[in-house]
């Protein structure tokens, strides 16, 4: 049996609805409040530009899911859950990459993020350029000969109003 613990929370100006992907330079205030005996364990994290940020989607509805998704920018198309990004998973666990701004104590101040307030915070960890950065990757099924269409979708991905 697997088990987490949440370390913390997240709080987000979302209530009733959040982004598909986090937006960058979004309005509000986003913030990662680990437990107190996590606080030590924060040591450094502010000299990395960028965070994962791992969650647990806890208001996820319907609480099932399907091995075919049709993703809402993708106009109809149907994908293989896991060739997707949808929250409906048979582990509702979320991954974020957002910027720190600022630390205090056991808070973490953050760019935008793309989850509900009080969502359950699972782990942190430091994004670091030549490890996650991979110049190779493709789009995968998003790939578009049209370019209109390809940026378009990409407008879409990073949750860019248009």
């Amino acid at each position: 049996m697997v088990q987490l613990h949440e370390i913390g929370r997240i709080h987000t100006p979302y209530i009733d609805t959040a982004p598909y992907q986090p937006v960058t330079d979004d309005l509000g205030v986003f913030k990662l409040i680990l437990q107190e005996q996590y606080t030590s364990a924060l040591q450094d994290v502010e000299k990395f530009r960028y965070i994962y940020v791992i969650y647990f989607l806890d208001r996820i509805t319907p609480k099932k899911y399907y091995d075919q998704v049709s993703p809402p920018w993708a106009e109809g198309k149907q994908v293989g859950l896991f060739a997707s990004r949808s929250p409906n998973r048979p582990n509702p666990i979320g991954l974020s990459i957002v910027e720190v701004k600022q630390i205090r104590g056991n808070v973490i101040y953050t760019s935008g993020l793309d989850v509900y307030d009080n969502t359950p915070l699972l782990d942190i960890k430091p994004y670091i350029q030549e490890l996650d950065v991979k110049p190779d990757a493709n789009y995968g099924w998003l790939q578009s000969d049209n370019e209109e269409d390809r940026d378009h979708l990409l407008l879409h991905i990073q949750g860019k109003p248009h």
